[in-house]
C-alpha cells in the first residue's frame, strides 16, 4: 500500500487530479470515504459549465474557470462524457440590473471570456420566448454549457484507473502521520503510505488539513436545494437562464440538462452540519417562486424529484490551491465551489504540475486519454440495437422503462473500472431509476443484478453504501 501520491476525495476535482497525475510514472491512490465516486458536491449541483464572467479578475477562480471551460469540449470528447455548449443568459429586469450586466461583461472581458454580448429585450425574447416579458436585457455568453457532473466525475476517474490509478472506496481518513519523508494516511483499521497528499475533500478540507496541524482553512458548507422536472418540461428554455448574481452566489437558475430534463435552483444557505442534504418544502417553494420570475409558466406538476447539495465556501471567496505551510508535500485544494465543475480539468493540470515539477516524474509513454464510450441503448438506431443484441442478448432486456436502460448497460456499469457497487451507483452511470417513476419499476431488478454480479446476498445490497440497505433480512 505504498504510493507516490494519495488524492483524498473522489469528486470531480479529485478525479481530474488523479487523471492528470496518471499521465506520469507515479503510483496514485484515489481515496474516497463513501462507497462510490461523486458522492458529495459532484453528485448534486447545477451541471453548468460557466463561461467565466462572474469571478473577480486575477483570482484563481477566474483563471481556472476560463481555462477549464476552454478545455471542456475536448475533455468531454476524450472521456465520452455528455456536454452541450448551449450558452447562458443573465437576465435583467430593472435599469439597475441592466447596469450590472455591463459590469459583468467588462469583468468577463478582463478574464478573457470570448463572445460576450448584451442582448436587448427584443432579441432576448426572440431566442427565449418563454421568458418573463418584463425582461429588459441579458448578457449572452456563448462558451457556457451544460454537463452531467457525476458522469464527468465517473468518466475522469475511470480513465485514471485505466491508466494505473487505484481507486480505494470506503476509506474515511481519520488520521495522517508524517515521518519526515512519507505520509501514513489512516482509516479505521487500514492505512496507506504516500510521498505526497492532495487534500481534495470538499467541505471536509479543513478537517483533513487539521490532521497535519494546518488550521488555516475554514470551510463553510453552503446548501443548495434543487427541483428536477420531467422531460416534458425540458423544452421550456434552450439556454441556461440566470438572474443577476447576489453575494451568496449566482442565484436561482433555470436550465436544460444534458438528458433533456429541466433543472431549477439552487438556494444558498450556510449551515453547520456538513452532512445535511435534506430538502425543505419552504425552501423549494421559494426556489420555484424565484424561478417563475424568469419563466412564469413553471409549475410543480412537472417536478419529479428534489435534492440538495453542499458546496465548499471559503471566506476569501476564491479557490485555495497551494502547498500547506505545515508541510510542502501536502497540497490543499480547497473552496472548490462554483465554478468548480467548469474549472475541474484546469485544476487537475494545475495540481499535477505542482507535484511533477517537485518530484520530476517522467511522462508515461502508454498513457491513453480516451475512455471507451459506454453503450447508450436509447440513443442507438434500430439497426444498431439489433446488431448489439445479437452480439450480447443482455442488451435486449429493458430494465428501466422510463429511460430505456437495458440489462447490458447495467452489467457494464457494475464491471467498469471503479464500477458501481450500489443502486445509486448504477443510477448515476446508466440513468436507471431517474425517470418519471424514480425507480419504482426497475429498482428491485437493479438490486437483483447487483447481488448476482457481485456474488453477494440481496440483503447486502445498499442504496448508497453504509447501512442504506434495500432489503434488511429475509422473511423465510
Amino acid at each position: 500500500m505504498n504510493y507516490d501520491v494519495a488524492v483524498i476525495g473522489a469528486g470531480v476535482t479529485g478525479a481530474f487530479i488523479a487523471r492528470e497525475l496518471s499521465r506520469y510514472d507515479l503510483r496514485i491512490a484515489l481515496l474516497e470515504k463513501c462507497n462510490d465516486l461523486a458522492m458529495g458536491t459532484s453528485k448534486a449541483n447545477s451541471g453548468i459549465i460557466h463561461s467565466g464572467f462572474d469571478a473577480v479578475p486575477g483570482t484563481l477562480k477566474a483563471k481556472l474557470n476560463v481555462k477549464g471551460t476552454a478545455l471542456m469540449p475536448q475533455v468531454s470528447k476524450e472521456l465520452s462524457a455528455p456536454f452541450k455548449q448551449i450558452g447562458s443568459l443573465v437576465v435583467a429586469y430593472t435599469d439597475e440590473e441592466t447596469a450590472t450586466l455591463e459590469a459583468l461583461r467588462e469583468r468577463g472581458e478582463k478574464n478573457g471570456v470570448p463572445g460576450l454580448e448584451i442582448y436587448d429585450r427584443e432579441k432576448l425574447l426572440e431566442i427565449e420566448p418563454m421568458l418573463n416579458e418584463e425582461a429588459k436585457a441579458a448578457l449572452w455568453a456563448p462558451t457556457a454549457g451544460i454537463a452531467c457532473p457525476y458522469e464527468l466525475t465517473i468518466a475522469a476517474a475511470e480513465n485514471a484507473v485505466e491508466n494505473g490509478t487505484e481507486f480505494i472506496r470506503n476509506f474515511c481518513v481519520d488520521g495522517i502521520d508524517y515521518d519526515g519523508a512519507v505520509f501514513t494516511v489512516k482509516s479505521a483499521d487500514k492505512s496507506i503510505k504516500a510521498k505526497y497528499v492532495v487534500n481534495a475533500a470538499g467541505v471536509f478540507c479543513d478537517e483533513i488539513a487539521a490532521m497535519i496541524g494546518d488550521n488555516s482553512l475554514k470551510t463553510i458548507a453552503r446548501k443548495g436545494e434543487y427541483m428536477l422536472c420531467d422531460k416534458t418540461a425540458g423544452g421550456t428554455v434552450k439556454h441556461t437562464i440566470f438572474q443577476c448574481p447576489n453575494p451568496m452566489g449566482k442565484g436561482v437558475l433555470v436550465t436544460p440538462t444534458v438528458d433533456g430534463n429541466l433543472l431549477i435552483g439552487p438556494s444558498a444557505i450556510d449551515i453547520e452540519d456538513k452532512e445535511n442534504t435534506d430538502t425543505t418544502a419552504s425552501t423549494l417553494e421559494a426556489i420555484l417562486a424565484t424561478a417563475k420570475k424568469s419563466v412564469p409558466s413553471l409549475t410543480t406538476r412537472d417536478v419529479i424529484t428534489s435534492f440538495a447539495g453542499l458546496r465548499a465556501h471559503l471566506e476569501c471567496d476564491d479557490f485555495i490551491i497551494e502547498k500547506s505551510k505545515a508541510n510542502d508535500k501536502f497540497i490543499n485544494v480547497a473552496g472548490i465551489e462554483s465554478p468548480g465543475l467548469s474549472s475541474a480539468p484546469a485544476v487537475g493540470l494545475y495540481v499535477a504540475d505542482m507535484i511533477v515539477s517537485d518530484c520530476k516524474a517522467a511522462e508515461k509513454p502508454g498513457f491513453n486519454p480516451v475512455r471507451k464510450p459506454p453503450v447508450r441503448f436509447r440513443h442507438l438506431s434500430n439497426e444498431e440495437r439489433k446488431a448489439l443484441v445479437e452480439k450480447k442478448p443482455a442488451y435486449g432486456r429493458i430494465i428501466c422503462r422510463c429511460e430505456t436502460i437495458t440489462e447490458g448497460e447495467i452489467l457494464d456499469a457494475i464491471h467498469a473500472p471503479a464500477g458501481a457497487r450500489d443502486v445509486d451507483g448504477v443510477k448515476r452511470r446508466t440513468r436507471a431509476g431517474m425517470g418519471r417513476c424514480q425507480g419504482g419499476f426497475c429498482g428491485s431488478k437493479v438490486v437483483e443484478l447487483l447481488a448476482r454480479e457481485l456474488g453477494t446476498e440481496l440483503n447486502e445490497i445498499t442504496k448508497f453504501g453504509g447501512d442504506s440497505k434495500i432489503i434488511y433480512e429475509r422473511t423465510k
